[in-house]
């Protein structure tokens, strides 16, 4: 199965979004091990967007995102604090809706799906 790995990033504090980065690589490496295949957004982009001084918001990824929530089988959101606030969140939740995605919820310390 493939999978799109949401969670939030996006905070004034750059600790809160390494930390955020980092459980979601956590998250994203324990679905790799059970044989899913997982893209992960943060992961794959918030090397890129450091290295090379790009955006951090989701309004420069969103077009990035959509096509990878068209690739996927279903998009799980890592249940991080933040994630109900998160716009981006929200807005890749309705993106997977509209492409009739099923979207699922995933705990941070567990591998219990919800949804």
């Amino acid at each position: 199965m493939k999978i799109y790995l949401a969670g939030p990033y996006s905070d004034k504090d750059p600790s809160v979004r390494a930390s955020r980065f980092d459980a979601l690589n956590r998250k994203a490496g324990e679905l790799m091990k059970k044989g899913f295949h997982v893209f992960s957004p943060i992961s794959h982009t918030h090397p890129i967007a450091v290295c090379c001084d790009l955006p951090l918001g989701y309004d420069f990824w969103e077009e990035y995102d959509r096509t990878f929530i068209e690739w996927c089988d279903e998009v799980w959101v890592l249940r991080l604090d933040g994630y109900a606030q998160s716009k981006g969140v929200d807005r890749e939740i309705g993106e997977a809706r509209r492409q009739g995605k099923r979207v699922r919820f995933i705990e941070v310390e567990s591998m219990d799906v919800h949804g």
